[in-house]
């Protein structure tokens, strides 16, 4: 009678174990499917960010690099606009800016660069630094304003001090929206704006 008893406690034992077993199996496959869609939301986060912050982001970090290195203090904002990403650093000294822009111009290239290198594509991201794009903006909207009305008095084409691309570009669009017409002439870096009288 105890051999029996003791056979059926182990078989009752070995049974239990078999039943517990396939629980805890049923609920790993569970677990990795919930950390599995946790992984799929974080990557479709990561896939939905807009393609121009990304750029903007890229092209912030790799400035920052650099006024470490240069040892230069300044604040980098970025933001979208225009269909391209703007990245600013706001800063007191015009070091980074150059005669004429040269450096800041040099510096948008590298950061453009920087931003195709970590995504495969060629990127129109715009720099300013301390305002100078904004000030220099200003400045090109009042000569275009005297170029239009030198054209629309006098009648004749006003051709405008050689430009780099921005400016031109600035320049462009003010003279569009007075209802004249514009051309580019000659080549980098003497390109420049002539304003041509209406037809």
């Amino acid at each position: 009678m105890s051999e029996e008893l003791a056979t059926d406690q182990v078989e009752t034992e070995t049974v239990d174990a078999v039943v517990e077993e396939p629980v805890k199996d049923e609920e790993l496959p569970e677990q990795e499917e919930s950390k599995a869609s946790e992984q799929d939301s974080e990557d479709d986060e990561e896939d939905s960010e807009d393609p121009l912050d990304a750029e903007g982001d890229i092209a912030a970090d790799y400035l920052e690099e650099l006024l470490d290195i240069a040892d230069l203090d300044g604040d980098i904002d970025t933001y979208t606009e225009g269909g391209r990403a703007h990245v600013s650093i706001v800063t007191d000294t015009e070091t980074l800016v150059g005669k004429d822009g040269e450096v800041l111009d040099a510096l948008q290239e590298l950061a453009r660069l920087a931003v195709m290198t970590e995504t495969g594509h060629r990127s129109r991201l715009m720099l300013d630094i301390a305002g100078h794009r904004d000030r220099r903006r200003k400045e090109l909207q009042v000569l275009a304003h005297d170029a239009i009305a030198e054209v629309k008095t006098s009648g004749e084409a006003q051709r405008l001090a050689p430009m780099n691309p921005f400016e031109r570009k600035i320049v462009h669009d003010a003279v569009a929206e007075a209802g004249l017409v514009s051309e580019s002439e000659g080549v980098e870096p003497k390109r420049r704006v002539v304003v041509l009288p209406a037809e």
